[in-house]
This record gives structure tokens, C-alpha cells and sequence, in this order.
């Protein structure tokens, strides 16, 4: 169970031009509630002037609404209505009744069509943000599948909106693409709270004897099975860091409700702990605690927007190294739905950060080392030590959304969202990995991720979340939301003639 990401109550308050019959907003309303058919509050405040508009958010504030839907039963009362999402502390959709019948065309029509672009007007001359949907007209059913999608927009918005990111160390040399100004941060709402590894290094110590240490062991010890509890005399130092960075957690969250971390990883880390935190790491992530590696603050905005948006645990890879031909011709090429090309696939990988959950059964996934720090940190040839602590396996096949929202140098937000999907290939390498197939994803690597000076790190959603993720995007005011665009629709930078 997710334990840091809110819950949303959602409220719905319909509108009424005074000229207009109030009734019919009021029964559209209900049957909108009636098709919903789940935790909905119906506000019985139907607004059609200012005073209305100030009773209905009295009501539903009382009710605990932290997200609406305004619904626009008829044409709607354009300043009260768009005063509500000035004056509601929370994420904001607004919805537009459909005509009912041929025959009800006199007393039954409502003109909400035409009044939901005097809706939108209003809201840019005040400078409010709100959701409107792609199409956002539609009958009771239509509209109550509208506030389902909302769903889990408004949980990441609300998140983000009480989320402080909370950091450990500077990012480590020539990984310059992790290190972004933060001002975006700001821009967006999200507070940070950067510590030195030090401050991290005397916490950790202190937690030496804490008396929860070894159930933290017996929960680590039952998550990885016989199999993949390799170095069972490693898990106390490393549920000693667990506790460690839950407790700063809540020792430092201050006015906010929920944290996320980006940590540094290396290199002192492993020699100053005895051990890696890859693992430990990916034990918060499933619990909704994201900590990205290699102090990426945007990193675990992502991470954490993704959480949010899916209500599971996520990921963060690296976009790693490509397929070899090979392996492309014998395992992938001509197999799947899609047919993909061999440019279309890449690997995705990272130390040990995955959550055990996402890892597939038949990689038998376990605690292990790190080779790469190995080589480097350890001596030539000995056993490993310090280096130990990193969760490896192949990542489970199936439907992902691998995207990222980052700050560029110039302090300007800008993001990118690709669906695809890991593919039920085993990778033969070392680490969380997996063979990653997006489509496009060769023209989407060269004119998105390069063009547009993009870091290595991407978040992964487990599910196609696109849809969910764009609104986000859009809502918080990114303006450059950048997607794998289909062969034959040219990229700005992308050579006509190539």
C-alpha cells in the first residue's frame, strides 16, 4: 500500500446561467453522480451568481473535497463559475452537458457547448489553470468517465503541490545532465531540502542500535525469497539505512505531506556506508518514496508524478545501450504485435533500484553487487564487500510509459512521454534491466533526447499513462511536452531528406 500520495475526494458542482432553467442542470447532475457509481460528492449548491459560487466551495470544503468538477448543465454563469477554480484549493476540471433529446429542444436544451468557450475565455483572463478534456461535451456516462480520467491528474497535482524533494550530496562528477537548476521546482510549487552526504553519513551511524532493525531484516529477508537473499549478513546494515532515511523523512517533511529523495550513490558512498543503498532504495519505491540515484532531483519529481498518476510502485533507468543485432534477429525481430525495427528497441537499466515487484520471477532477481564499482572501488580479483547491496533481475515484460520532466539550463521546464513496452526478452547482462521496444524510438531518441538536451535518466510507469501524464504536463504549464511521433510526421529538426 502506497502510503505517500493522497487520497482524492472529489466533489462536483453544476452551474446555471439565471436565464437559463436551473433544473436542468440540477437533474443532469444527478445523473452524472448516478453513472459515476463511486466516492463522488454532489454538491447541492447549484451556482448561478457570485454568492452561490462562495456557499458551494464552503460545501464542498466541508465535505473534504481537495478536487472538482465543474459541470456546466446549461450555458452556464461565466464569472461565478470560473471564480470557483480561483477560489477552490485544489485541481479543477470543468465538463459541458450534451443535448438529450430531438424532441427536447425548447425547455430541455441547455447551450452548454456554446458556453463552455466562454467558460475558457474566462478562465485565461484571470490566469486560472484547469482541466478540460479533449472533448470535454458529453452525456451523464460521457462526463462521468471524463472525472474518472481526472482522477488520477488531480492525485499528482495535489501531490506535487505538498511534496518536498530532499537531496544528499552534490551529483557526482561529469554527470553534469543530472545537475539542473532548481528553480523549476519553484515554478511548479515543489519544495526542496539539500543536505550534505555527511548530515546523511551521522544520521546512519546514530541508527546503529535501533531496536527496529531486525524486523526491517525479517521484511527484507521474506521479500527476497531463499533465492535471492545472497548476503542475508548484509541486511542489518542496510534496514539500519532504511530506517535511517524514513526517519529523516519524517523529521524533515516540515509543512508538507510527502517526500521524495535523490541521493548520491558513488563513489564515496559505498566505502563511507559498507555497503550499496541500490536495494534499499528500491524498498521505498515500492512503498511510494521514490530516491533517485545520482542526486537527480528531476529525476524523482518524475518518479514520484508517475506514482502518483499510476498508484503503483515506478522505476528510474538509464536509457542504457542499445540491442545487438543478434539478439534483435533472433529473439525480437517479426514476434511481437508491432512489427519493430531494430532502432525501435534499446535497454533500460540501472544498478538495483527497481522495486523486488517489478522484477520477473524467471530472472530469479536477488540481492547482489555492483560490477562496475566493483572493478573500480574493490581490489583486483577479491570478493566483494562494499559493493554488495544492488537488487538485480530482469525487469517483468509488459505495457510502460517512459517519461521525464526536466528543467533545461535556462531554468525552463520541458518534458517527454513515450509509451511502449518491455518485451518478454531475458537481456543477459547484470543489473535492473530490461529490453525496452517504443515505437519510433530511434527518430524519437536522435530529435527528442538529444535535440533537446535531454539526461540519461528517464522515470518508468508500468502501464500506458500518456493520457494522464500530457494533462499533468499541460496543467502545470509545461510548454514543450515532446512524444514519439509516428513515421511520416517530421520532427522540427529532423532532416526531410535524410
Amino acid at each position: 500500500m502506497l502510503k505517500n500520495i493522497p487520497d482524492v475526494k472529489l466533489g462536483i458542482i453544476a452551474v446555471s446561467r439565471d436565464c437559463f432553467i436551473i433544473s436542468l442542470s440540477e437533474s443532469r447532475r444527478a445523473a452524472i453522480v448516478k453513472a459515476y457509481g463511486g466516492d463522488l460528492y454532489e454538491s447541492k449548491v447549484t451556482v448561478e451568481n457570485e454568492l452561490d459560487m462562495l456557499k458551494a466551495i464552503e460545501d464542498v470544503k466541508k465535505a473534504g473535497c481537495n478536487a472538482l468538477c465543474v459541470f456546466l448543465g446549461n450555458f452556464g454563469p461565466e464569472t461565478p463559475e470560473t471564480l470557483i477554480a480561483k477560489n477552490f484549493d485544489g485541481p479543477v476540471m470543468y465538463a459541458a452537458a450534451a443535448e438529450e433529446k430531438g424532441d427536447s429542444l425548447i425547455d430541455g436544451r441547455g447551450d452548454a457547448y456554446c458556453g463552455m468557450l466562454n467558460c475558457s475565455y474566462n478562465l485565461g483572463l484571470r490566469h486560472l489553470d484547469a482541466v478540460i478534456p479533449e472533448y470535454p461535451v458529453g452525456t451523464a456516462e460521457d462526463v462521468a468517465a471524463m472525472m474518472k480520467d481526472f482522477i488520477p491528474v488531480a492525485r499528482a497535482l495535489i501531490g506535487l503541490s505538498h511534496l518536498k524533494i530532499i537531496t544528499f550530496g552534490p551529483r557526482p562528477q561529469d554527470f553534469f545532465a543530472c545537475n539542473a537548476p532548481i528553480k523549476g521546482l519553484y515554478d511548479i510549487g515543489v519544495e526542496i531540502q539539500e543536505n550534505s552526504e555527511l548530515d546523511l553519513l551521522v544520521a546512519y551511524k546514530k541508527h546503529a542500535d535501533d531496536k527496529r532493525i531486525p524486523d526491517v531484516v525479517k521484511e527484507m529477508a521474506a521479500e527476497l525469497g531463499t533465492s535471492g537473499n545472497n548476503y542475508p549478513d548484509f541486511l542489518p546494515r542496510m534496514a539500519q539505512f532504511e530506517l535511517t532515511l524514513l526517519d529523516w523523512a519524517e523529521q524533515n517533511k516540515g509543512a508538507r505531506d510527502y517526500v521524495v529523495f535523490a541521493d548520491k550513490c558513488w563513489p564515496a558512498f559505498p566505502e563511507s556506508f559498507g555497503f550499496e543503498p541500490c536495494y534499499v532504495n528500491s524498498r521505498l519505491a515500492s512503498r511510494g518514496i521514490p530516491v533517485a540515484c545520482e542526486v537527480d532531483i528531476f529525476g524523482a519529481l518524475s518518479e514520484y508524478i508517475g506514482t502518483c498518476v499510476t498508484g503503483e510502485p515506478v522505476t528510474l533507468l538509464d536509457i542504457n545501450n542499445s540491442v545487438p543485432a543478434d539478439m534483435y534477429d533472433s529473439e525480437i525481430k517479426g514476434k511481437f504485435a508491432y512489427n519493430y525495427k531494430l532502432t525501435d528497441t534499446f535497454m533500460g537499466f540501472h544498478c538495483g533500484n527497481t522495486p523486488f515487484c517489478r522484477l520477473a520471477p524467471s530472472s530469479k532477481p536477488g540481492v547482489k553487487y555492483q560490477l562496475i564499482q566493483h572493478r573500480l572501488l574493490e581490489p583486483k580479483g577479491s570478493e566483494p564487500d562494499f559493493t554488495r547491496g544492488t537488487l538485480e533481475g530482469d525487469i517483468a515484460a509488459g505495457d510502460i510509459t517512459f517519461f521525464r520532466l526536466q528543467t533545461r539550463p535556462d531554468t525552463k521546464l520541458q518534458a517527454y512521454i513515450a509509451q511502449g513496452e518491455v518485451l518478454p526478452v531475458a537481456t543477459r547482462s547484470f543489473g535492473g534491466i530490461g529490453v525496452f521496444a517504443i515505437p519510433e524510438m530511434g527518430r524519437f531518441y536522435r530529435h527528442v533526447l538529444i535535440a533537446k538536451r535531454y539526461p540519461h535518466h528517464g522515470a518508468v510507469a508500468f502501464g500506458h499513462v500518456g493520457k494522464a501524464l500530457f494533462t499533468v504536463f499541460q496543467y502545470l504549464g509545461i510548454e514543450d511536452i515532446a512524444y514519439n511521433k509516428p513515421a511520416g510526421t517530421l520532427y522540427a529538426t529532423e532532416n526531410p531528406f535524410a
